[in-house]
């Protein structure tokens, strides 16, 4: 082995063209390790930023107007629960970072998890968005430190959602095909609705708040049986990358609900006593 070693360095040493061959090989190998520890250097760098700016985009989804309500400060008799800041208005909507785990997307019923649970302030019920803000899912098992939502491409899943542009609402689901393609019901023909609207979350739902980004139109089907359009929506989340999400609570919740259900007793009730 020493002789060997010896021999090559006489050969590169005192042979021109072999030193040249030799000095290329060198530099090759250099730079393949270079450019991989630069790689993995920008891989570690790159995680850090994309959790800075992840958490700075949290901040500002907590900013926006449409988590507060105004707050008539001159109708109000007695004292107000509510969590009112100085310029009168009520917070509605706290969103939450979380960090996904693990998530289908080849089976008709698909789910993620996240390590956000009931000690984290996370319940059922809650929506969940994914970074750049579309709709994911909502959560259906919170656990004490970690959650499992249920995703738009779960076959069970359904949800109202309307039309950006006209304001028509429609109930969209998952037929259980392709993960890029979500099916969009109740939209009359008479709509003007194109290739390229928005479809936003509705006004019927306590877990989302609404005018949030769901997809845009694929594609326009017609269905000859009815007078209503079945639309091919493209979701706005890419379930197949999903790293980081919000989870959004409606913190009236627990209130409207309970709401609901005393206004559904009481309709009852009434009914009953003709």
């Amino acid at each position: 082995m020493i002789l060997q070693g010896i021999c090559l360095y006489n050969l590169f040493t005192y042979n021109r063209l072999h030193r040249v061959k030799g000095l290329e090989t060198a530099g090759r190998i250099t730079s393949y390790f270079n450019s991989k520890y630069n790689a993995l250097e920008d891989f570690f760098r790159m995680k850090a930023e994309n959790k800075r700016v992840h958490q700075l985009n949290d901040s500002l989804m907590n900013l926006m107007k449409e988590n507060f309500v105004q707050i008539d400060t001159n109708a109000i008799l007695v004292h107000d629960t509510a969590s009112v800041d100085t310029t009168g208005k009520a917070r509605r909507y706290l969103w939450r970072t979380a960090q996904v785990l693990y998530t289908t997307v080849n089976s008709d019923k698909n789910y993620l998890q996240i390590n956000r649970g009931t000690s984290s302030g996370v319940e059922n019920d809650m929506g969940v968005f994914s970074s750049n803000g579309g709709l994911v899912g909502k959560i259906v098992n919170a656990g004490k430190d970690f959650s499992e939502v249920m995703t738009l491409l779960h076959v069970m899943n359904k949800l109202s959602v309307q039309l950006k542009k006209t304001g028509n609402s429609g109930i969209i689901s998952w037929d259980g095909r392709t993960p890029t393609e979500l099916t969009l019901n109740g939209i009359p023909k008479t709509d003007s609705v194109r290739i390229g609207d928005t479809i936003l979350t509705g006004n019927y739902s306590l877990s989302f708040p609404p005018g949030k980004m769901v997809g845009t139109v694929a594609r326009i089907l017609k269905d000859e049986a009815t007078n209503f359009l079945i639309l091919k929506i493209r979701p706005a989340a890419n379930f197949g990358s999903l790293q980081q999400v919000f989870v959004v609570e409606n913190l009236n919740y627990a209130a409207l609900q309970q709401l609901s259900a005393e206004t559904g007793r009481k309709v009852e009730a009434k009914s009953g006593n003709k």
